[in-house]
């Protein structure tokens, strides 16, 4: 059994791997004798990941902290400077490499930031980009305008604003939309496949035909990092 650990930029999130099934789990209730492994990656600093690692060590359970490379398994970065590029983008690209071999494709992850990184068939990671995530971009319009203002009951839409917080609300939904068909303008040949992953990948997702959702896609390319250096 392996723990997979991914420490974001709000929170971790905690995963079991077994016999090809990733599962969340309650870190305060780990099955600690049947752990072989933890690999956890670290975007935000964590005092809940040191108590854990800790723990493991007690159990005398091998961790492995996950980093990223120029290439790693036929999967090229296009970051000169690689380590520059976050961990979190990285595993998610060699989730995708892995799932969607040969294909070219564009994986959008919406957290705090949204991260949208465009990724050839031949394995060439091309780059991306990074904007505020949806809650981060109409936060910062409230907080500096003085007219610009929000409610919890209306929703994000692609449709043309009509009052004050859906032009807000919507306004940052369309403007993820239009960078995502940015990055398609970077690909040629067969359409893409979009791969959505986060927060508001179900929201995205839903803005594009044939778009898939997978919410362990960061668990899978961490999983896969492991297997990948240590063969």
């Amino acid at each position: 059994m392996r723990l997979l650990i991914d420490v974001g930029n709000t929170a971790l999130k905690a995963t079991l791997y077994q016999q090809g099934e990733i599962k969340p789990c309650d870190v305060n209730t780990l099955p600690w004798p049947q752990i072989n492994e933890l690999i956890y990656a670290c975007v935000g600093k964590s005092d809940q990941l040191h108590a854990l690692l800790a723990q493991a060590n007690l159990h005398n359970v091998p961790c492995f902290e996950a980093k990223v490379s120029k290439e790693l398994g036929g999967l090229q970065c296009a970051y000169q400077h690689y380590d520059n590029l976050g961990i979190d983008r990285w595993l998610a690209l060699i989730a995708v490499f892995t799932l969607w071999p040969q294909q070219n494709c564009i994986v959008v992850d919406t957290g705090t930031a949204t991260t949208i990184d465009v990724l050839t068939a031949q394995g060439q990671h091309l780059g991306g980009w990074i904007l505020p995530g949806l809650d981060l971009m109409t936060r910062s319009l409230t907080q500096n305008t003085q007219r610009v203002f929000d409610d919890q009951h209306t929703e994000f839409s692609n449709q043309l604003g009509v009052n004050t917080p859906n032009g807000l609300k919507n306004g940052a939904l369309v403007a993820t939309i239009g960078a995502v068909e940015q990055a398609k303008l970077h690909l040629s040949g067969k359409k893409p496949q979009l791969i959505f992953a986060g927060g508001y990948a179900k929201l995205l997702q839903a803005q594009f035909s044939g778009a898939v959702f997978d919410s362990q896609l960061v668990m899978k390319g961490l999983n896969q990092w492991y297997l990948l250096n240590n063969k």
